[in-house]
Parts: structure tokens; C-alpha cells; sequence
């Protein structure tokens, strides 16, 4: 391949993967998947209506930059009502085309080259790459399992340098389902005001926690003034295709997202802008009903891994299970493989996640019970060969 014409930091960039299994289970039959990290409900019909509505009304033209005004509007009180927090829906927010763009737009907004961002790792699979790509350096620290995965405050303090711009976390965790405690992100806080970071605190999973509180990072003391928040509709709503997502935080960085937003992409598509807006007024049944749904998925997928021999962290956020696969005597990209050859079965290697997450793999419980059900029979003969 002649690379010749590309820049470096694209040439650099790790192929996704997530996506290299995809590749491979698109080749094959009868399989199992516990891989990708989407919802399997359909959006909720009264979601759906809306932006049929909004078709048949004739809203096909761009949106403010900034995004439908009655969207940012509910945003503001869904924030304010469930939180606490208040942001002006004129000058604080920014509705984005997913959450991936709103990673892209804070990193591009925020960094100069050479500013380092600290990186909890295991992470969403783009963290390190959006950083990358804006110019950044990422610089990764790994979370324990024996610390439910949760940021230690002593491993970044030891990694920020004159350079460090920001932390950069992610809570409920994908991939580990791991939730952060008040006391911990609050020693996370105390450290971002003594050295003058900016924190980026992707939410996305934000309604679907499991018997402990999710606490939305802006809301610690002097924390808003600091924080870029990121949230969005895809996994809460069951509607990733719809690719619907937002910033939200103090005006002035707001401003520096948007005029990266209106040269990039204008403004998200207006269609979804007005389902995600039925989706605030509308959707918290629906949403109740999957996270009790993936509650119960939650249950058997922790347990049936952990009676086979695959010790798992009882994840408390998103729909994430990362057993422990070291019994078996293979790294983590071996035994994806092998159970993918063998049993029909796709996970996704931890190391995929950044480090932290070697002899681990990710199995995603949003797919319906019976399958999960089935992929445990498949994973329990694999493990009488090789547990």
C-alpha cells in the first residue's frame, strides 16, 4: 500500500479492534455475537414517529449550528432535573452527529500539537485515536480490575507532565461496565483544579446503571466550569443509527467546539434532532424497560462466565461483561480467535481497549437472552478443552 500521500498520524492510527472481528464474522455462519456494543432493540416507536413527523412536515433543512433550539431546551432540564446541573441551552451546548463528534470536536477545539490528554485505559476503542488525530498525545494509565476499574488518583498524578491539557474519562465504562464512585472522581477533581486541566467526561451510558448512582462529573464542586460533558442517545434510546449526540459545558469552550462543528459538519441531521427530542419527553419508559431487560442479562451472562471459569468484575454500568481468560493459557487475541473458529462465538479482545486490558475480552449483553444463553453452552465446551 502506498501511503506516500497520507499524513503520518493517520498512518500511525491502530486499525479498530472491534472492527477487524467484524470483518471476519461477516465471513461466516451460525454465529454467536457478543462483540459489537449495540443496542438489539429497535428504537421506540413513539421516537420513530417523530421524525417521521418532521419528514412529513417538510424539516429537511439545516438546523442552527448549535442545534434545534427545543432540543438543547429539554436537554437543559433532563441535565438540570436529573443532575442538578445547569447549562443555558443558547450558549452551552452543542448537538452533535454522536458522540464521536463530540469527542472529535472537544480534542480538536482544545488541544495544541504536542499537549498530552491522560487516558484511563481500558477505553473506548477512539480516545486515544481522536486525540491522535487532533494533534495530541495520548497518554495512557491503566485502571485494575481490583480497583473496579476505576481511575486511581496516584497513577495520574504521577503521569501529568507541563504538557498535560486534560483527562479524558469515561463512566459507566465500555468495556469493563465500570462505574466511578463519588469519592474517587472527586480526588479526580481536586487534582484537574490544583494543575488547571480540563476534563472530558463521556456519559453516554448514563441511564443504564445497575443498583449504584451514576454521578455526572460537572456536577462536583467548581468541577462545571472545567468540564467538557458528552452524552447522546445511541445506547440509552436504542438509537445509534440515528447518530444523535451533544456537548455540553461553559460557554467559552462551547464556542471553540462549535466553530470547529460548522466547518466540519454545519449541523446534525435535523430529522434525528427532532426523534432525540421526543426521546427526552417521551422516552424514560422505554429506556427503563431495557435497562431492567439488560439488567437480567447482566445476571446470567457474570454468572454463567464466572461458574465456567472465567472469573468476572459484576459490572454496575453500560452492557459490558470483561471476564478474566488468563485460566486458559492464552492471551486474549488467541482465545478470541479460537472460540470464534471453534464455537461461533465473537468477543473482543481487551488489548483492543488499550492497556489494562490484556488477558481480559469484552462480551457485550446486548443481545437477547436466548443467544447469551447459547454462547455460554459454546463457552463452557471450549472451556473443558482448554480451561
Amino acid at each position: 500500500m502506498d501511503n506516500r500521500y497520507l499524513a503520518q498520524r493517520v498512518v500511525g492510527l491502530k486499525p479498530s479492534g472491534i472492527r477487524k472481528f467484524f470483518d471476519i464474522v461477516a465471513t461466516m455462519k451460525d454465529v454467536i455475537s457478543l462483540g459489537i456494543g449495540e443496542p438489539d432493540f429497535v428504537t421506540p416507536e413513539p421516537i420513530v414517529q417523530a421524525g417521521i413527523r418532521s419528514l412529513q412536515a417538510g424539516d429537511t433543512h439545516y438546523t442552527s449550528n448549535h442545534g434545534v433550539l427545543a432540543l438543547r431546551q429539554e436537554l437543559s432540564h433532563y441535565l438540570q432535573n436529573k443532575y442538578g446541573v445547569a447549562y443555558d441551552p443558547a450558549t452551552d451546548m452543542v448537538i452533535t452527529v454522536g458522540v464521536s463528534e463530540a469527542l472529535y470536536l472537544a480534542m480538536t477545539a482544545i488541544l495544541n500539537p504536542g499537549e498530552e490528554v491522560i487516558i484511563p485505559t481500558p477505553c473506548f476503542v477512539a480516545y486515544q485515536a481522536e486525540v491522535i488525530l487532533a494533534g495530541g498525545t495520548p497518554i495512557e494509565i491503566p485502571t485494575r480490575v481490583e480497583d473496579g476499574f476505576q481511575v486511581r488518583t496516584k497513577d495520574v498524578q504521577a503521569a501529568i507532565t507541563p504538557r498535560t491539557k486534560a483527562i479524558l474519562i469515561g463512566y459507566p465504562n465500555n468495556p469493563t461496565g465500570g462505574v466511578a464512585t463519588r469519592a474517587a472522581l472527586q480526588e479526580l477533581a481536586d487534582l484537574a483544579e490544583k494543575h488547571d486541566l480540563v476534563i472530558v467526561s463521556d456519559e453516554l451510558y448514563d441511564q443504564l446503571v445497575y443498583n449504584v448512582p451514576h454521578v455526572c462529573f460537572p456536577t462536583l464542586p467548581g468541577m462545571q466550569k472545567r468540564t467538557i460533558l458528552l452524552g447522546g442517545f445511541s445506547k440509552n434510546y436504542a438509537m445509534t443509527g440515528w447518530r444523535i449526540g451533544f456537548a455540553a459545558g461553559p460557554a467559552d469552550l462551547i464556542t471553540g467546539l462549535v466553530r470547529v462543528h460548522q466547518y466540519t459538519i454545519m449541523s446534525a441531521p435535523t430529522t434525528a434532532q427532532m426523534a432525540a427530542l421526543e426521546a427526552l419527553q417521551t422516552g424514560h419508559p422505554y429506556v427503563e424497560e431495557m435497562r431492567a431487560e439488560y439488567d437480567r442479562r447482566r445476571k446470567l451472562i457474570v454468572g454463567g462466565l464466572n461458574q465456567i471459569g472465567l472469573p468476572t468484575f459484576e459490572p454496575h454500568g453500560a452492557f459490558y461483561a470483561f471476564p478474566d481468560i488468563t485460566a486458559t493459557g492464552m492471551d486474549e487475541e488467541t482465545f478470541a480467535k479460537k472460540l470464534l473458529e471453534e464455537e461461533r462465538v465473537a468477543v473482543v479482545p481487551g488489548t483492543a481497549f488499550g492497556p489494562g486490558g490484556e488477558g481480559y475480552v469484552r462480551c457485550s449483553y446486548a443481545t437477547a437472552y436466548e443467544k447469551i444463553e447459547e454462547a455460554l453452552r459454546r463457552i463452557e465446551r471450549f472451556m473443558h478443552r482448554y480451561g
